[in-house]
This record gives structure tokens, C-alpha cells and sequence, in this order.
């Protein structure tokens, strides 16, 4: 192959190294910050709750993740006793919808070095946990 074909081959090689990460970018780095997040339905959401989140979280006690009732107005990393990453400790989030939706769409992508690695990729599933977790924080008398 000659230098100049070579050349050409390296430079179609990079553009296309270079489309495929601008294809890939996640989802929560295209979520604005101040997007509505969709209207969920509170009874899916505890379904999908029991399914997905309870290997880690549950209502009224901390496991491998702090408990969720009460999430809504509460300021992230603030649950007494719950050794969470720097990252979540230091973030000064308060948890409502936008913030929600952000945080379960990537974790990782919103606070970049937090122990969170899981994420909910159907945007319904993430509106429908969201309002099962508000609605579990009105009960809680919280929000």
C-alpha cells in the first residue's frame, strides 16, 4: 500500500472512530437540564421498582443503595448512616422529577464517580418508577 493510500485509509479511519462516539453519546447527556420529564403511572412504577431497583434499594431501609421513600425534596446524599460516594455527598442535589430523570437515564454521565452504575433505559419505565417514588414520598409526608 502506498504512504498515500495508507494515509487516506487512517484518515477514514478516524472519522469514523470519531462518528461512532458522537453516534454513542448517552441519553442523559442529551437530556436538558430543565426538560420535562413525561407523565408516569404510579402502580407500572412500583412494578418496575420491585423488578429493577430492589437488588439494591428498598422503601424503608438502606441496603447496597440508601431507602427511596422520602427521595422526593430530599437533598442527595443526606440519609443519616448511608456512606455514599464523594460524588453524591458533595453534589447538593435535590431530588424531583428533572433530577430524577437525569439520574436514572445515566448515573454515571450526571455525577461522574458515583458508586451507581445501573440505569433505566426505557424513558415510560423511568416516568412511571419516578412517580411510583413521588407518590411514595407524599405518603412518607414529605415533598
Amino acid at each position: 500500500m502506498s504512504a498515500w493510500a495508507a494515509s487516506l485509509a487512517a484518515v477514514f479511519l478516524l472519522m469514523s472512530i470519531y462518528l461512532t462516539a458522537q453516534s454513542t453519546q448517552t441519553a442523559a447527556a442529551q437530556i436538558p437540564q430543565d426538560a420535562a420529564p413525561m407523565q408516569g403511572d404510579a402502580v407500572r412504577g412500583k412494578a418496575v421498582f420491585e423488578k429493577r431497583c430492589t437488588g439494591c434499594h428498598a422503601l424503608d431501609q438502606d441496603r447496597e443503595g440508601p431507602h427511596l421513600k422520602g427521595v422526593f425534596g430530599r437533598t442527595a446524599g443526606s440519609v443519616p448512616g448511608f456512606d455514599y460516594s464523594g460524588a453524591i455527598s458533595n453534589s447538593h442535589i435535590v431530588w424531583d422529577e428533572t433530577t430524577l430523570e437525569r439520574w436514572l437515564t445515566d448515573p454515571q454521565t450526571m455525577l461522574p464517580g458515583v458508586n451507581m452504575d445501573f440505569y433505566v433505559a426505557k424513558p415510560d419505565e423511568r416516568a412511571d418508577v419516578i412517580e411510583f417514588l413521588k407518590e411514595q414520598s407524599q405518603q412518607a409526608g414529605q415533598h
